[in-house]
């Protein structure tokens, strides 16, 4: 299959982008390699994805639809995985309107190209912070979740209406998928285990806000792959029993599903900070902060659906994941450093 992977410079997309290569696909990413976190990490994710001959890059914004278009028009793209979009939900207090552009107009110029040229099957990257204000766990899909607490959960949010209505109008396969609390290796710089890792070894603290008592449903980042290419390959079909009466959130009479890819298994933020000062060998200081606009107490997904639509849900035990984690992060880190050295020396 020739997929298109936006967002292929991102934690999640990086991933992906190898899972398909190794199984012998051709894939195509998309990045514009902005510098909400590091760049050089960024690059350094592109770096083993340019080890593949089947991969081809594009440096673009999705947001410029001319030059989407022509990505698609010189293409045969069959497959779609949409990652590209603004992340974080505090960032999302001080900046509104780059989740605005990429979130919703960047996302609408994908779903365009994927009718335009009647692609096989679309995957677009929800989150599970569009349940946003429900106490009512496990999060289900069955839910209606229409009081988002952040603007990135709205758009997120947004953007699975959109594609309802894409899906509807043009009988384009789209399957949303709402990723849970994602970590392993190459993860984001702004999300908490590199936060914490980084703070823990140089002696920082670390801020825990809602003085710790918060849950999250931590899903390693090789079982959100495995979910993400098992969807792709079996595209959203019309649920025939589909009843508008009394419609489910997470089905459709057009061919659009909804899937929660979680661990099933929420996780205290406290035991979670111990379980990577264990695979540190380190303690944290911890700096014990309220409650954060924007952040909510607990995520737990009800993961069921997913299991009987592709026979697979995330599993990894927390200690394996992280434990794998840490390790890339000590490597990744030391390489750099003897990089920055072997620089300097060329310079004395």
């Amino acid at each position: 299959m020739k997929v298109l992977v936006t967002g292929c410079a991102g934690f999640i997309g990086m991933h992906t982008c190898l899972r398909l290569l190794t199984r012998g696909d051709d894939v195509i990413g998309l990045d514009n390699l902005n510098d909400y976190y590091d760049v050089r990490l960024k690059e350094d994710r592109l770096a083993q994805l340019r080890q593949f001959g089947k991969f081809s890059f594009d440096k673009l914004d999705i947001t410029d639809q001319a030059s989407v278009a022509a990505i698609f028009e010189r293409e045969n793209i069959e497959g779609v995985i949409h990652l590209a979009a603004q992340a974080g939900v505090r960032y999302s207090l001080k900046n509104p309107l780059a989740y605005i552009q990429s979130n919703l107009v960047g996302f609408t110029n994908i779903l365009e190209e994927c009718r335009h040229h009647q692609i096989k099957h679309l995957v677009f990257a929800s989150s599970s912070s569009v349940y946003g204000a429900n106490t009512a766990i496990p999060f289900s899909v069955s839910q209606n979740v229409d009081h988002p607490v952040s603007l990135y959960a709205a758009t997120k949010k947004a953007g699975e209406l959109i594609a309802h209505s894409y899906s509807h109008l043009y009988s384009l396969p789209v399957t949303c998928l709402r990723f849970f609390t994602v970590y392993g290796p190459w993860g984001r710089p702004d999300m908490s285990p590199y936060l914490f890792a980084s703070a823990i070894l140089e002696g920082r603290s670390i801020d825990v806000f809602n003085h710790g008592k918060m849950q999250r449903d931590f899903t390693y980042i090789g079982d959100i792959v495995e979910g993400v290419v098992r969807v792709l390959d079996r595209p959203a079909r019309p649920n025939a029993s589909f009843d508008t009466a009394a419609p489910d959130p997470s089905t459709s009479y057009a061919p659009y599903r909804v899937y929660n890819i979680g661990n099933h298994q929420p996780v205290e933020l406290m035991t979670f900070i111990e379980t990577i000062e264990n695979a540190l060998g380190r303690k944290a200081v911890k700096n014990m902060l309220p409650m954060q606009p924007g952040d909510v107490v607990a995520t737990y997904a009800e993961t069921s659906e997913l299991r009987e639509a592709i026979g697979f849900t995330p599993s990894t035990p927390l200690h394996v994941g992280v434990g794998k984690f840490v390790d890339w992060y000590v490597a990744y880190h030391e390489s750099k450093k003897l990089n920055l050295l072997s620089r300097n020396k060329l310079h004395d």
